[in-house]
């Protein structure tokens, strides 16, 4: 099929369980023209690069042509996160943000919270003790780091409904799957970016000057260098750290089971030496990351990569999925192998941009996967491949059905 119809094929949701074989043919195209006016990068160094370049700008005001997405991403009442932006603007924003998430103003963020993660952790799973059938998906993986992150900002668990379907209405407004109206899901995404924002705006307010120690207290009351966000930009701050904060950590823990479960060899290898997690769960990151392309770039000036001219303003799309298994970068690279050497992946991306929440992300996927792995007997997959989401940025089962040993 022609290379220019790639990125119709990957999006389409018929190879979503398996987009591996058409990331190989873009590798084998090199860089490539879609017939919408984008160009795909689909090779490690090529993609390493162009994270690093300060040509290639994440605001969406830089495109050419008007990108129908620019609407999520902003609006007259709330401005765009920092992921959206470019430096400077991104740099004080993130540093703003940065403060009372990790070092060097709050070092101790995170490790505080492996206490309360593991007994998340083990909680919901004792909650499916008797169960011989779950749904890791919706009984473990999602439930874990929801719970997490609304903890850590200030989210009552009671609200933690709101939020699913808040985040759910968005991640579809980002879908460039063809079927429903695209437009519909733009103003459903939006109506929910902006109900999300307002609600954590206002238990931000409700606690400036009474802070009770969670990270939405936090950016309210901080006075750091910089003074503190605007309100504004507390909310889109906020909704940013909610959503990245448990979104890309699901697929995460549901596509490393699902990759364990389908070698056993290795699962068994894992049970009996869990201090090798670790690196298990950066050769997940490589190997069935969480956030599969970054749409969002566009070139500042005409730039040449592998050789084409992508020029000032065209749509540039980072398969970072492709750029992990590149075998110009990575031996064996369709090769699941948790001792894997030099594994610089691109699982929370790159340069800048790089996933801020990353820290987090690996400490609860290390104690999800120990837990699920003392835990399940004898675990058997019911469907294999499992129904997927709807998204192909934010790959991931939507259900992983697992049978395991009765009463275990």
């Amino acid at each position: 099929m022609p290379p220019d119809t790639l990125f119709e094929r990957i999006t389409d949701y018929a190879n979503r369980a398996d987009p591996y074989p058409l990331y190989a043919e873009l590798r084998e195209s090199g860089v490539v023209r879609q017939d919408n006016g984008s160009y795909l990068v689909g090779t490690y160094h090529e993609i390493a690069a162009l994270l690093h370049d300060p040509r290639v700008s994440s605001d969406l005001r830089n495109r050419k042509e008007p990108d129908p997405d620019a609407a999520l991403a902003r609006s007259d009442e709330l401005p765009p996160s920092f992921i959206g932006v470019d430096d400077p603007e991104h740099d004080r924003l993130r540093r703003l943000a940065m403060r009372p998430f990790g070092p060097p103003h709050s070092p101790g963020r995170i490790d505080a919270l492996h206490g309360d993660i593991t007994r998340i952790a083990e909680e919901l799973i004792h909650a499916f003790h008797d169960k011989d059938r779950i749904d890791l998906v919706d009984d473990f993986a999602y439930p874990l780091p929801v719970t997490v992150i609304c903890r850590l900002l200030g989210v009552p668990q009671e609200d933690v409904p709101r939020v699913r379907a808040w985040t759910n209405a968005i991640i579809a407004g980002f879908d460039p799957t063809p079927g429903e109206d695209p437009e519909q899901r733009r103003r459903s995404a939006q109506e929910a970016r902006m109900a999300m924002a307002h609600y954590l705006g206002g238990l931000a307010e409700e606690r400036r000057g009474h802070p009770t120690g969670d990270m939405l207290s936090a950016l309210a009351n901080d006075e750091g260098p910089e003074g503190r966000l605007t309100h504004p930009e507390l909310m889109a701050t906020a909704v940013l750290l909610l959503i990245a904060g448990h979104e890309t950590t699901v697929n995460l823990i549901t596509n490393g089971m699902l990759t364990l479960l389908r070698h056993p060899d290795i699962l068994e290898q894992l049970r009996a030496a869990p201090e090798l997690l670790p690196r298990a769960v950066e050769e997940l990151l490589r190997y069935e990351p969480p956030v599969h392309f970054l749409p969002q770039r566009s070139p500042l000036t005409d730039i040449d990569v592998a050789g084409i001219t992508v020029p000032k303003g065209a749509p540039l799309i980072l398969v970072l999925a492709s750029g992990n298994r590149d075998p110009l970068r990575f031996h064996d690279p369709d090769r699941f192998d948790p001792m894997r050497e030099d594994n610089q992946h691109f699982g929370f991306g790159s340069g800048i941009h790089n996933c801020f929440g990353a820290p987090l992300a690996r400490v609860e996927a290390q104690i999800a996967l120990d837990a699920l792995l003392r835990h399940l007997v004898d675990p058997r997959l019911v469907e294999d491949p499992p129904p997927y989401r709807r998204s192909p940025v934010l790959r991931g089962p939507r259900h992983l059905l697992i049978e395991r040993a009765a009463g275990a």
